[in-house]
């Protein structure tokens, strides 16, 4: 045998090759197909769905929370407290009904959060973000067509007396608190399910009841700079980029103090929505068709049985054991 053909392994080789078999199966043990779903984290076969996700709910929230300033501007009648809970209330329907497909961002300081706290890949944020200005662009469209423009309406600015770097420190303020508020509702270690769309709602809603007066609590770039792209007015647009950019990423090193690194396997589910792993598109099992006629639920009971008597017996009941005659 010449030398350059391959021996039979050695006795070390075996022995590490068993090792590495078994710590396999005891990763596996308890886990079904650990192994075979593992990079579900990188599937981008429904990619297409989730950014369509990620658009259509970010043009929700901000028709919400643009539409409340422009409607009362052209109409009326719509308080304060109304324009800032409504795009907090609108936040929970849209978790709600999209958080399974795309983790329901709708903020681009959210979805970098997720990215740097581990539970997002970096290469899914410029399509998350693109679609979240594109959803707040067409939104404000749509309200401009609709309604018309109105000055300022519709536009997240400081208040009166109040600087740029104000405005950014407090919309940095906010968004540490709201980004907080999904990195924790989102962790394996205290992941409430869709209890958590309640959870941001109510931060979102109690921000913008202390806090709108100061920067309009905006606390997400696309919400801000989407409409001032469309109205072309870009007076302290930057304060609505860098403060929940910043804030978002001081968020994350709390998370990092109070949970350790990353949020888990739930953390990853929660930020990047389960379409294409734990459920995929399309029907399941067989249509059935409508009957003709309304299904008769009820039982024919005979009429010489008693309500109550188990069907097939009928007449008296029987005396049960023990118990005493009539």
């Amino acid at each position: 045998m010449s030398s350059s053909q391959a021996g039979p392994p050695a006795s070390g080789a075996v022995g590490s090759q068993q090792v590495a078999r078994a710590a396999i199966a005891l990763r596996s043990m308890g886990e079904p197909n650990s192994f075979a779903r593992r990079f579900d984290f990188w599937d981008t076969r429904y990619e297409g769905r989730r950014i369509f996700s990620e658009l259509l709910g970010t043009f929700l929230l901000v028709l919400a929370a643009a539409g409340g300033g422009m409607v009362n501007a052209r109409l009326g009648g719509v308080p304060a407290a109304a324009r800032v809970v409504s795009p907090a209330l609108m936040v929970v329907a849209v978790i709600l009904f999209l958080g399974a497909v795309s983790g329901a961002h709708l903020n681009p300081a959210v979805s970098i959060a997720f990215a740097l706290r581990g539970d997002f890949p970096w290469r899914r944020v410029p399509g998350y973000i693109i679609a979240q200005f594109a959803g707040a662009v067409l939104a404000t469209l749509l309200l401009w067509a609709l309604i018309g423009r109105h000055g300022p309406a519709g536009l997240t600015l400081p208040g009166p007396g109040i600087s740029t770097t104000t405005a950014m420190l407090w919309e940095m303020v906010l968004t540490v608190g709201l980004v907080s508020t999904i990195l924790g509702t989102a962790s394996g270690a205290q992941q409430v399910g869709q209890i958590a769309a309640v959870g941001v709602g109510s931060y979102i809603a109690l921000a913008g009841l202390f806090g709108a007066p100061v920067s309009g609590a905006s606390m997400n770039p696309a919400r801000s700079l989407g409409p001032a792209l469309v109205l072309g007015d870009w007076n302290s647009w930057w304060a609505y980029l860098v403060g929940p950019v910043v804030g978002g990423a001081i968020a994350v090193g709390i998370a990092y103090i109070l949970r350790g690194r990353g949020g888990g396997k739930v953390g990853t589910r929660s930020a990047q929505g389960t379409l294409g792993t734990l459920w995929r598109p399309g029907p399941i099992g067989q249509p059935m068709p409508a009957p003709d006629e309304p299904l008769d639920l009820e039982p024919d009971i005979p009429r010489d049985q008693e309500p109550g008597q188990p069907p097939g017996r009928s007449g008296p009941r029987e005396q049960e054991p023990g118990q005493p005659g009539n």
